[in-house]
């Protein structure tokens, strides 16, 4: 509590924009609505962060987990082989994520891994928090995160990097990009590579991991009132991993302990196909897009395979937009449909679970509303999902904005939010430790959150404060029913509870200084009880210096994640137990200097204390590290 306090004070105290962090007024963003025409992010009512491809850079970003901590409301936890971020207090699988336009969750898991989301060259993050299912349909209960890469004709050129440093790690990266006539084209390379630490209490064994991405970006415009998008994506990680001890008897039942030959290899394969044409002098917007994610993943120990599951997504949307206008006053109307296929599977390689293919089937049918009239902004939607195996579902979401000539802006929102259960919920199998559940209910989720934000300084300096508070209906959790005490998803009778405030500051001192700031309190609450992984208190501060010219520069990022729970399971009956586990603190110091125009020297100094802590119980984490490298630009 001591460094929450000190962070927290900090923040307060600051004389002086975070990356764009609920940015600046005419700042361009594209999650938020279904129209196919951008909003400026100071008209919603909503809070939404944007980490730009300079802070990217800045902080040299290598797994966009890492940035994610920077972002109010944002809990992230990983271990070897699985990173998961938590909204406002939600679950995981509570959160949609984008690539692209492009749904990338993993239809068996129900929510998406972070640990094989590389972060490429140019590339920023928009993160919209609160219900979204009103736009979005399943998965957004606490919110979206959507990772973008830049077009050709955004950013232009050839990049390349080529870094190495602590637990044998190199990592490279190279984007080729630019635009001829009414083409543009991106094709982005990443390669991230290391030897790793131990992930065990008083273990020797180093936990490797590899991940490689591939990305194409295309726009072709065959007319001034007609374009044609296609996205594609491809990744493969291969990450070590070690396994719990759960042999009767053992001194060390229930900690991870070191196990050779145990990794993870997962691989995902997304594509998107969008056109969208213009007419009545722009003011009509129609798009149609077809969209698929192809995920696998497999699971070894002792080099043999042990687990695995496969899933698709095909889905195809529509999305027509009304634009109408009078005098200063902006109204749009836009409809908007999606229909999606998931498919799934068990890949189990022992034979003892059935390895056949399910099928769900959703047809979503959406209305939103949008206006603008001077300093006010107001947003509503209202979505109905049709669903063959679940019931069907309706949600709505509606914001609005004020912004005062003194600076001021005042802001509402408030939606509801729907969640599937997913395929292992309902189907998995671990023998004599976990079996699913057919008969399980979606998760039904309803929340407000009003804020105010003040610009000083002739707009360079950015402060704000948010409430939030959400209530959670029909919550899966995993039961223990007598007499065998095996585990099983369930629905929760009760509610759970997640409430708290998000604050931010945002400073911008000529083109040198750029000050970022961020303290979140939440309290959330399950049948009563505190939610594991999920800290009361987390804090960032990132201070960052650029040379006159861009000639090099130094950022400094303290992250503080406050004292949480876990759940453990240290009793051979399985059921688990509450730990504490301890705060921490990391600190990472990252430089950069320019050699000649075109080519730079960079180095990163990660967790610079020697923090030893533990994200998720018995699972630790590396210490100090330090890297360089050089980058390349033309």
């Amino acid at each position: 509590m001591k460094t929450a306090f000190l962070c927290a004070t900090a923040i307060a105290l600051l004389p002086t924009h975070l990356f764009a962090q609920d940015a600046p007024d005419d700042q361009i963003v594209v999650t938020g609505t279904r129209t196919a025409d951008p909003q400026i992010a100071d008209r919603l009512g909503g809070s939404l962060t944007v980490i730009d491809a300079q802070a990217m850079r800045d902080r040299q970003v290598r797994d966009v987990s890492d940035v994610l901590r920077d972002i109010p409301g944002v809990a992230v936890s990983s271990v070897p082989g699985q990173t998961q971020i938590r909204l406002r207090g939600t679950e995981a699988n509570h959160v949609l994520v984008l690539i692209d336009g492009i749904e990338v969750s993993d239809p068996y898991q129900g929510e998406f891994d972070f640990s094989t989301l590389a972060a490429d060259e140019a590339s920023r993050i928009e993160v919209l928090r609160g219900q979204q299912s009103a736009l979005y349909g399943s998965d957004a209960i606490g919110g979206v995160v959507q990772y973008i890469t830049s077009s050709g004709r955004e950013a232009p050129g050839f990049t390349a990097r080529a870094e190495g440093g602590s637990f044998g790690t190199f990592n490279a990266a190279a984007r080729a990009a630019g635009a001829t006539g009414n083409l543009d084209y991106a094709l982005t390379l990443t390669r991230n590579d290391t030897d790793g630490t131990s992930g065990a209490r008083n273990g020797s064994r180093d936990l490797g991991k590899k991940t490689t991405a591939a990305a194409f970006k295309s726009t072709w415009t065959p007319a001034g009132n007609v374009k044609v998008s296609a996205v594609g994506r491809y990744s493969r990680t291969v990450s070590d991993f070690n396994n719990q001890d759960f042999t009767p008897g053992s001194p060390t039942f229930g900690l991870v302990i070191d196990s050779p030959g145990s990794f993870v290899r997962a691989r995902g394969l997304y594509g998107l196909v969008r056109a969208e044409v213009y007419g009545l002098d722009g003011r009509w917007q129609n798009a149609v897009s077809a969209q698929v994610a192809n995920t696998r993943r497999d699971g070894f120990d002792l080099d043999a395979p042990s687990y695995g599951d496969r899933g698709s997504r095909v889905k195809g949307s529509f999305e027509s937009t009304l634009r109408f206008d009078k005098g200063a006053t902006r109204n749009s109307l836009t409809f908007a449909a999606d229909a999606e296929r998931e498919s799934y599977r068990n890949a189990d390689p022992t034979g003892s679970s059935f390895t056949g293919w399910r099928h769900t089937n959703n047809v979503g049918l959406v209305g939103q509303y949008n206006l603008t009239a001077g300093a006010f902004a107001l947003g509503a939607a209202l979505r109905h999902d049709f669903n063959n195996k679940f019931q069907d579902a309706t949600t709505w979401r509606a914001d609005a904005s004020y912004s005062f000539d003194t600076g001021t802006k005042l802001h509402v929102a408030g939606g509801s939010g729907v969640k599937n259960p997913g395929f292992f919920e309902l189907y998995g199998f671990i023998d004599g430790r976990f079996i699913g559940n057919g008969s399980l209910k979606p998760e039904k989720s309803t929340g407000w959150e009003a804020g105010v934000e003040q610009q000083l300084a002739g707009k360079a300096l950015t402060i704000g404060a948010t409430y939030f508070d959400s209530r959670l209906k029909n919550e899966i959790f995993t039961d223990y029913p007598a007499p065998n005490f095996v585990a099983t998803p369930a629905n929760r009778d009760t509610d759970s509870k997640q409430r708290g405030v998000e604050t931010f500051l945002t400073a911008r001192i000529g083109t040198a200084w750029r000050v970022d700031a961020s303290y979140t309190y939440l309290h959330a609450r399950e049948d009563g009880v505190r939610e594991v992984r999920r800290p009361n208190n987390i804090a960032s501060l990132a201070v960052g210096w650029r040379a006159p010219e861009d000639r090099g520069g130094v950022t400094v990022v303290v992250r503080y994640n406050g004292q949480q729970t876990d759940s453990a399971y240290l009793d051979p009956s399985f059921v688990p137990t509450t730990v504490r586990l301890g705060s921490y603190t990391l600190v990472g110091v990252n430089g950069d200097i320019a050699i000649t125009r075109n080519l730079s020297l960079f180095g990163r100094v990660e967790n610079a204390l020697d923090k030893k802590y533990e994200q998720v119980f018995s699972f630790t984490n590396p210490g100090i590290a330090a890297y360089g490298g050089i980058r390349a630009r033309f």
